[in-house]
C-alpha cells in the first residue's frame, strides 16, 4: 500500500473521531494499526502522527489508573 494511501486513511480516521466520538476507541485503534503497518512496511511516519499516538497512549494509561 503506498504512502499516500496510508495518509488518506488516516485522514479519514481522524475525521471520524472527531465526527463521531463516541467510537473514539475503536477509531483509536485503527489508527495505531495503520501506524504499525507502515512501521512494518518501513515508510516515513509524519511526525504529528506519532505525537498523537503517544498522547492516546498517554491517555490511556492515565484512564487505566
Amino acid at each position: 500500500m503506498a504512502l499516500e494511501s496510508f495518509k488518506a486513511q488516516i485522514s479519514l480516521l481522524l475525521e471520524e473521531m472527531v465526527n463521531q466520538p463516541k467510537d473514539e476507541h475503536e477509531v483509536q485503534e485503527q489508527l495505531r494499526e495503520k501506524l504499525r503497518e507502515m512501521r512494518a512496511m518501513g515508510l516515513p511516519l509524519p511526525a504529528d502522527l506519532v505525537a498523537l499516538e503517544k498522547q492516546l497512549d498517554d491517555d490511556l494509561d492515565v484512564e487505566e489508573s
